[in-house]
């Protein structure tokens, strides 16, 4: 029976209810008080119950008006809720993009406003968990479950493209290399020129806990030195401390290229020497398969490949310049 009865007498009761008066609601309503009992009448009939014991000083909400009352008011919150949110954001799509803090803050955001630009339509919503990040090869940190359960549109994940369930795409590579500050390079005390030279120099340690992170002991032994402790120097547990560190000419660092790539473009970082090693994980884009072409998904996936490729031409024109 809910489903018959007309919206416009539920909110002239609701609207009497509140000022138990029929005069004021008629004012609020912008009809006439004869109308107003009129809406009242038609609903009690199509009800079978008295809503309002009509006294001579006024409304009084009889016990079947008080009791659904409250829950009619929270419907007519949630009714203009969506309305205000409908005219607010006209032709607006949200995106939900889920990504480890790290690349976060040192890949996606000194770059983001060149995605507000190309798509006003779109509103990014990003969220940056540790606790998703990929700490064991064999536990993957997403699945489709959970992409369905926290409405999740895009993840970004540094792994080896495990996510049960999901659409998975290689995004890019990742190269392990040595950073420093420009300054440790005109230290001519303390060479910086080959990785034997790391002996003379602090060594900074990223221990963010992620699967295949890289180590300076495997960094080391992948370039073939074998007179420089990878275990000695300072140790962070989050990756901009570390890089905060190499940009203050503590030490060197060694980091993903990608986490560090802002640095390299403003020169608050350089790379010592061209030895970098490629790790077996990848940084991949995870979508759900039913909604992997959804439009402004794709849209985001496209300006990701595109930065993707603007990176790899300044990476190109460094190499040129350097050598």
């Amino acid at each position: 029976m809910a489903r018959s009865l007309p919206l416009n007498a539920l909110n002239a009761f609701e609207v009497a209810a509140r000022h138990e008066s029929f005069a004021k609601a008629a004012e609020e309503l912008n009809v006439t008080p004869a109308a107003v009992s009129q809406q009242i009448r038609m609903l009690e009939e199509l009800m079978g119950v008295q809503l309002f014991h009509r006294l001579n000083k006024g409304l009084v909400l009889t016990a079947a008006g008080k009791s659904g009352l409250s829950k009619l008011q929270d419907g007519f919150r949630h009714v203009n809720d969506a309305v205000d949110q409908i005219r607010s954001t006209p032709g607006k799509q949200v995106l939900d993009v889920w990504m480890a803090p790290s690349f976060a803050s040192k890949w996606l955001m000194p770059r983001m406003r060149r995605f507000v630009d190309l798509h006003p339509e779109i509103d990014l919503r990003i969220s940056a968990s540790a606790e998703l990040m990929d700490t064991d090869a064999m536990s993957p940190s997403l699945s489709e479950d959970i992409l369905r359960r926290h409405n999740v549109d895009v993840a970004i994940r540094f792994g080896r493209g495990h996510y049960p369930g999901c659409h998975v795409e290689r995004l890019m590579k990742v190269d392990a290399l040595p950073l420093c500050s420009p300054a440790l390079l005109t230290d001519t005390h303390r060479p910086l020129r080959t990785p034997e030279d790391l002996v003379h120099h602090t060594l900074l340690h990223d221990e963010t806990p992620y699967e295949g992170r890289p180590t300076w002991s495997s960094w080391l032994s992948a370039v073939g030195v074998e007179t420089v402790d990878g275990t000695r120097g300072l140790h962070f547990n989050r990756v901009s401390l570390a890089l905060a560190a190499a940009v203050e000419a503590q030490g060197v660092v060694l980091s993903l290229e990608q986490l560090a790539m802002h640095d390299l473009e403003q020169g608050r970082l350089v790379i010592p020497f061209s030895h970098s090693v490629e790790l077996a994980q990848a940084y991949y884009v995870i979508t759900l398969e039913d909604s992997t072409d959804a439009e402004h998904v794709v849209a985001f996936k496209r300006w990701l490949v595109e930065e993707v490729i603007a990176d790899q031409k300044i990476k190109q024109a460094r190499v040129m310049q350097a050598g």
